[in-house]
């Protein structure tokens, strides 16, 4: 299996403080690796620090992350905003969090694609709505639509999940992605990530506290504490 994000002694500091210490793993094609440990121990912030999202107090002060043969904490800010979203996708805890408050979820979907590639707007909504039956929407003419005010919780994290796969892209950071949703919604969703993961190849690195999704949902296990 193809490597396609390598984390090679990676440490985060923030403020000057490390956080995290000498970290090395790697994300296969096909795979779905999930990154387990307490609270603060240090799993986020690996995401983040992939994709660039550790704030002005945050950076990664020793080790490299490979992507496609360039390290990404050494990548230019605008070859970044390339990379993400179009071949590494990140699915929040809170995709609600994420959201535009005066967009709808359509007008967000076209935004995130085009900011990438030439879109059809007929062509993005058809698969966009094809993605909604799969996640379960009752309505999906109604999501794409409306405003993240006008849905529940559990509804924009759905919205946020569809936004993230929508790209394909080869690598899917998630964290936490159905700790909102109700237990049928979150295994509806565990199921579609898996049916993507099998006929893509795309890797998902998968954070969780729970131990009973992950033995269900992934192909290895990384346990960190204290970073």
């Amino acid at each position: 299996m193809a490597v396609l994000l390598d984390y090679q002694h990676v440490e985060v500091s923030f403020n000057g403080d490390p956080v995290v210490h000498d970290v090395s793993f790697q994300l296969h094609s096909g795979e779905i690796l999930g990154l387990v440990g307490e609270s603060g121990s240090g799993k986020s912030t690996l995401l983040k620090a992939a994709m660039g999202l550790l704030g002005s107090s945050g950076m990664v002060t020793r080790g490299d992350i490979w992507f496609e043969g360039k390290s990404l904490p050494d990548v230019p800010p605008k070859e970044m905003r390339r990379i993400c979203g179009e071949k590494i996708g990140m699915i929040f805890q809170d995709c609600g969090a994420s959201l535009s408050p005066t967009r709808t979820i359509g007008e967000q979907i076209i935004e995130s694609m085009a900011a990438h590639r030439k879109v059809d707007v007929a062509e993005a909504k058809r698969a966009a709505l094809e993605l909604f039956e799969k996640l379960h929407f009752q309505d999906g003419e109604r999501i794409w639509d409306s405003y993240p005010f006008e849905l529940s919780g559990g509804m924009n994290q759905r919205a946020g999940i569809a936004i993230a796969m929508l790209m394909n892209p080869a690598v899917l950071l998630a964290d936490e992605p159905t700790t909102a949703l109700d237990v049928t919604v979150q295994a509806q969703i565990l199921a579609l990530l898996k049916k993507i993961n099998r006929e893509s190849g795309m890797g998902i690195l998968f954070i969780s506290h729970d131990l009973h999704v992950v033995r269900k949902l992934c192909t290895r296990v990384a346990v960190m504490e204290q970073g």
